[in-house]
């Protein structure tokens, strides 16, 4: 066999031969097409996790304001059974899942929040400067605010690190080591796979490199695999686990996140695509919450005791508008809303300052009006839990950010 890949090899370019190596299941822990999920670990106990939900989620439409008066004026069709939390807010029937969290002080969110990006409505660039943390992004200069807040502290050292769906996350990229993983890949390989392997890259230190780690991350997915189909079973054995989708994709990758972080891995971040919704967004939305809730408790099932040294931040890229459109969507808008888990954080509350709905209160009279960076509320995570200062905060890891008074997230 060997002989015959040798053989093969001869034939190919390297790009050609990098594609056919995905059949041999070790190709995909480095490819460009998958979307990471980023571990690493770090010197304290807390776990901190980032969920980046791509596509622009409609807080109004998560976490309802419905105790104000122009609400209902402006979603004629969205938000009319709402499960009451406040008086004044209401949540999502397809959170309802997480409705014992939020009587736990485990879960909430803050609204009325926004990156300094404005007026353009790209999902590109939104995204980028959501993960970059910073509103300008200059070519070589770009890196993610986790992987600058990993760069701040001393005693953070790589971890084999893993990656889930289709497009790169910036949010971990950066001097700091992380790898990264897909549960989509089949990790297995051959004895004669990886002989391939070290003689095709023998005499080229930088694809040598990334073969042995491609190997090294084979081996440690192979030896965890028993462990990790064994946690399955038991999580869901859990009652909160009852209506959790067992062999989905977000749900694999959520399983792996929190074994990984029962043990040595500090730091995660992946993503939940599914929040655009400009057309039907009753069906759209609660899709993509199920989603949410489903990733939510894996974790918190997952983490075990760990759970109350957790911290979990779920962020996206810009709100919507206020206003909902003519085919029962909404449109891509500015202020929005992060929703935030764990027994680590003051959950129990929608945190933020509430700027009103009447037309003269929204930005540019088509959006909700944000009255906090939301930036601020990951930065002081980092203050309260992980202890790192202010400045370091407001000058290297977000830079331009004045975190202003403290929020509460942290209990």
């Amino acid at each position: 066999i060997l002989e015959l890949l040798e053989w093969e090899v001869q034939c190919l370019d390297r790009r050609q031969f990098m594609t056919r190596v995905a059949a041999l299941g070790c190709s995909a822990a480095a490819s460009p097409l998958v979307t990471p999920v980023a571990l690493a670990s770090a010197p304290w106990d807390t776990r901190l996790v980032v969920v980046i939900l791509r596509g622009a989620m409609d807080g109004l439409d998560v976490f309802r304001p419905h105790g104000d008066p122009d609400f209902a004026r402006l979603r004629k069709t969205l938000g009319q059974d709402s499960l009451d939390l406040t008086g004044f807010y209401g949540l999502h029937p397809a959170l309802e899942p997480l409705l014992p969290l939020w009587h736990a002080g485990e879960f909430g969110a803050a609204n009325a929040v926004s990156t300094p990006y404005r007026d353009k409505r790209s999902h590109f660039d939104g995204q980028d400067i959501l993960e970059a943390g910073k509103p300008g992004l200059t070519g070589a200069e770009n890196d993610g605010w986790l992987n600058r807040m990993m760069q701040s502290i001393s005693g953070i050292t790589g971890q084999t690190a893993f990656a889930i769906g289709r497009d790169q996350q910036l949010i971990l990229t950066g001097a700091a080591p992380a790898a990264r993983w897909s549960p989509e890949a089949a990790l297995d390989l051959s004895p004669q796979a990886q002989s391939l392997l070290e003689l095709v890259y023998s005499n080229d230190p930088l694809f040598a490199t990334a073969s042995a780690q491609a190997i090294e991350i084979a081996k440690s997915v192979e030896m965890a695999a028993e462990d990790d189909a064994a946690d399955a079973d038991m999580m869901m054995a859990d009652p909160m686990m009852s209506g959790v989708r067992a062999n989905a994709e977000h749900v694999q990758l959520a399983e792996f996140a929190a074994a990984r972080l029962r043990d040595e891995t500090r730091i995660a971040s992946f993503s939940i695509n599914g929040w655009d919704t400009h057309l039907r967004q009753e069906g759209g939305l609660k899709t993509a919450l199920g989603r949410l809730s489903d990733t939510i408790l894996t974790l918190r099932t997952g983490l075990g005791p760990v759970w109350e040294k957790t911290a979990v931040l779920c962020l996206t890229e810009f709100g919507r508008t206020a206003h909902e459109n003519g085919t029962r969507g909404t449109d891509h808008g500015t202020g929005g809303a992060m929703i935030y888990a764990g027994g680590a954080l003051n959950g129990g509350h929608v945190l933020g300052e509430w700027p009103g709905l009447a037309e003269a209160d929204l930005y540019n009279r088509r959006d909700l009006m944000p009255t906090r960076d939301v930036r601020a509320y990951p930065a002081w995570v980092m203050h309260d839990v992980l202890g790192i200062n202010r400045t370091t905060i407001e000058l290297s890891i977000f830079p331009g950010l004045e975190m202003g008074r403290n929020p509460g997230i942290v209990g």
